[in-house]
């Protein structure tokens, strides 16, 4: 079939919105057709050529939700009229790591995914006989797209698409670090430095953990009013005392959970550095540019400061996934405040106009 989607044809370019292919689904695969995607920043990294792993062309997107067309052979988790939300880390169920209560690292399709294929090795996008790859084994800036059946989450039809969306990375990456990473506990202070998208999810994490005291730090006076409306009970202006600040005010230990939420290596030493004394856990969320090292001082570590990282917040996709999607239809969670613009899929280069501008949390492409 014919379809419209942006692809990225060479880096520090703006995509190029034009005609493809696409091929039907194979045997485990399913063929959605997308209604909304948000702009994240990893699609921003990569279209730059910052990414060492990034591939072109390709069609970028991975944050959407749309609505299952067809199945291919053996497909039985998901039918035609499903709402799905599209998993970039998915979850096969069965190998080491999907068995594993430690990690969410689904090890089956990896080595394909990360080159831009499918897992049979083999692409469906295509251009005049060429093979278009698949970005993080979704390419979600397009009207339809083909991928894994066990990298779909199946979630309540009654949730509008352009909220499902940001469940599909930002959101959930967030919720998770809190949730499943740090496994915040009742009554804890925490700290997230950051105030985008992840970070954001990780304030309105530790509130549904039950934390006491939820700080965020950030430049922008705009977004610490949003981190104010998912549940951060302080909120910061970022600069060079807020270490010595978060010491001072924790009685000279520091917090019990801090949270990297911004990809800066200053801030992600800053956030070690924050954690308390004796058993302080500081979860790295964020992704550094290439080459970059995080600089941190042994002693900091042997007085029992530790440091996790956390890829899309722990989350098992297929069956986490809807269960965070229900806070929001159970009004336990405003997902509404995190859209701050709505662009066509033309619009799509706005859309990293506006992430560099620091305009808004999430801009969403409405199919």
């Amino acid at each position: 079939m014919k379809i419209r989607a942006a692809v990225l044809e060479e880096f520090g370019k703006p995509l190029n919105v034009t005609e493809l292919d696409l091929a039907e689904p194979r045997a485990g695969e399913v063929l959605v057709r997308l209604a909304a995607c948000g702009v994240c920043h990893t699609d921003m990294y990569t279209a730059s050529g910052a990414d060492p792993t990034g591939y072109a062309p390709t069609v970028l997107g991975h944050e959407g939700a749309g609505f299952v067309e067809r199945v291919g052979e053996g497909v039985t988790s998901v039918a035609p009229g499903d709402l799905v939300v599209t998993l970039f880390s998915p979850q096969c169920r069965e190998c080491i790591h999907c068995q594993s209560t430690e990690t969410n690292l689904c090890l089956a399709i990896r080595e394909q995914q990360n080159l831009g294929y499918l897992p049979d090795g083999t692409a469906r996008l295509s251009r005049d006989g060429e093979p278009i790859r698949h970005f993080m084994g979704c390419s979600t800036f397009a009207e339809y797209t083909v991928m894994p059946e066990i990298a779909l989450a199946k979630v309540p039809r009654e949730t509008p698409p352009d909220r499902a969306c940001l469940f599909a990375c930002g959101l959930s990456t967030g919720l998770g670090a809190a949730l499943n990473t740090a496994r915040v506990r009742p009554g804890s202070t925490c700290v997230v430095f950051g105030a985008g998208m992840v970070g954001l999810g990780a304030v309105a994490g530790c509130r549904l953990s039950g934390a006491e005291r939820v700080i965020c730090v950030d430049l922008s006076p705009d977004r610490l009013e949003l981190a104010r409306g998912q549940g951060a009970t302080e909120t910061w202006i970022a600069d060079e005392h807020t270490v010595a600040r978060v010491i001072e005010e924790t009685g000279g230990f520091g917090a019990d959970y801090t949270f990297e939420a911004t990809g800066l290596v200053a801030v992600m030493r800053q956030a070690v550095e924050a954690a308390r004394m004796g058993w302080g856990l500081c979860t790295i969320a964020g992704v550094a540019g290439r080459g970059e090292t995080l600089d941190v001082i042994p002693r900091w570590l042997i007085t029992g400061r530790r440091i996790c990282g956390s890829s899309f917040g722990g989350v098992k996709g297929r069956d986490q996934v809807p269960e965070l999607v229900g806070l929001y239809l159970d009004g336990r969670l405003d997902v509404d405040a995190f859209i701050s613009h709505r662009i066509g899929l033309d619009d799509v280069n706005r859309g990293f106009e506006l992430m560099e501008n620091q305009d808004g949390i999430r801009s969403v492409i409405e199919l």
